[in-house]
């Protein structure tokens, strides 16, 4: 029959058989060269032909989702709580970017990234992004609540 929809306030979830190899220290890296599309727009006006902090965010979204992802049991999902970015350089149209995350703390529940974008060696935003392991079937409970 299953297991009724969490109640508010109860855990919806452990890392109880994570890999003893998740461990701090842990780097993923992706890299992107900077397009059109990933300029900042609004109302279909491309303002600057830069890297967009939406679009750095995304990937480093990614670069984190990619440090929990071969952790996962095959019964839990990540789901990011926060993200913090200190945007500091702008990366033209054309640039290759280097985003690098990597993971610092790990509790239960809690995985915790620090967040770096490059152009070379030239630092373009820092920040830390923060992620909660759930049960699947928990977190589908939740979301239909």
């Amino acid at each position: 029959m299953g297991k009724p929809p969490v109640a508010p306030g109860e855990p919806v979830g452990t890392l109880r058989v994570m890999k003893d190899s998740f461990e701090p220290g842990i780097v993923r890296q992706i890299e992107v060269v900077v397009t059109e599309d990933m300029c900042p727009a609004f109302d279909g006006i491309v303002v600057h032909r830069v890297y967009s902090t939406w679009s750095m965010v995304h990937h480093m979204e990614l670069a984190a989702r990619r440090v929990l992802v071969d952790y996962l049991e095959e019964d839990e999902e990540g789901i990011g709580t926060r993200i913090a970015v200190d945007h500091r350089s702008p990366a033209a149209v054309g640039t290759r970017v280097r985003v690098r995350a990597e993971l610092t703390e790990r509790t239960d529940r809690r995985v915790v990234c620090e967040l770096e974008a490059y152009d070379g060696t030239r630092l373009l935003a820092r920040g830390r992004q923060i992620q909660i392991v759930m049960n699947k079937q928990r977190l589908k409970a939740h979301i239909e609540r």
